[in-house]
């Protein structure tokens, strides 16, 4: 490789792209182990109600920055009323498994968020889906049973949780495509975070916990939580602007090796070799489904 060339791969927007992507991943890895932190002493419903409350006003501050209207009457149609409640179910679920579950197993499972969103789009969009990409949506449910491990011994049902937040996600997803135009990225982050708060108040109601008053580490790891979801919310988009999606996508992924990386140094956790044959499979599954899109597109 010349230097010229070596310059211009330097320089190309997919890999700008791909280097944004994995920047955004590794801060989401690292916003579940601040958000697992804090939830190890605090209440789940307290930690919710924080950290939405620390997202949203987050993501206002950046809204009014840009001088982007964030009480917009769009707010209201019904495709937003969907990606609320699917939102909610997300956001409440996946935080309960961090709290309850190993991140590691949390973090693998969540990776199967492609699989059903192509799975939804096939059910509820219409799309076109060949019984390629089909066999490759079934191997990857067989690769989430691996992690899940329900004939064995070591199942455990509140690994469900983890299960029902990726499903939360993928309905999200699902709904944000047919969001309105007119509703940013970064207003629609202050209304994810705003859910966040809701399910906090409904799960404090359901749990009756007894407040726990937050010391300065809870306040740090949730204030680490927040700046780190900005930085992956902003990384990942800038991400999805700089380089090929077909290019930029597959290092979604990366998150799997962060979240796992996470959970053995940070929480003491033990990956075993089942754990990583069905990451594989999850992983080889959605990375199929993705390079058959494409192809298919082209």
């Amino acid at each position: 490789m010349t230097v010229r060339s070596f310059k211009s791969a330097l320089l190309s927007p997919n890999l700008a792209g791909s280097l944004w992507m994995i920047a955004a991943m590794a801060a989401f890895a690292l916003e579940d182990a601040f958000v697992k932190q804090a939830a190890k002493d605090l209440p789940v419903s307290q930690v919710l109600i924080l950290f939405g409350l620390g997202g949203a006003l987050a993501f206002w501050g950046l809204a009014r920055l840009k001088r982007e209207t964030v009480f917009h009457a769009d707010v209201l149609s019904p495709v937003m009323k969907i990606r609320f409640v699917f939102e909610l179910v997300g956001r409440l679920f996946y935080i309960l498994a961090l709290a309850l579950t190993p991140l590691s197993s949390t973090t693998a499972i969540l990776q199967a968020t492609p699989i059903f969103v192509v799975l939804g789009a096939a059910l509820f969009f219409g799309e076109s889906v060949g019984w390629r990409r089909w066999s490759a949506i079934v191997i990857g449910l067989v690769g989430v049973l691996i992690v899940l491990r329900p004939a064995g011994d070591s199942f455990s049902l509140l690994s469900l949780l983890a299960v029902i937040g990726m499903l939360g996600f993928s309905g999200r997803d699902l709904a944000s495509r047919a969001a309105p135009a007119t509703l940013s990225t970064n207003v629609l982050g202050f209304y994810g975070f705003i859910t966040i708060i809701i399910a906090g108040i409904l799960f404090y109601f359901w749990e009756q916990p007894i407040v726990i008053v937050p010391t300065q580490s809870h306040l740090q790891a949730l204030a680490a939580a927040v700046a780190l979801g900005v930085v992956a919310y902003t990384s990942l988009m800038k991400a999805m602007r700089t380089g090929e999606v077909a290019a930029v996508t597959p290092f979604r992924y990366s998150r799997l090796l962060f979240g796992m990386l996470l959970g053995v140094v940070w929480f003491g956790e033990t990956v075993d070799i089942q754990m990583m044959i069905g990451c594989g499979v999850i992983v080889a599954s959605g990375l199929f489904i993705l390079w058959r899109s494409n192809r298919v597109r082209s």
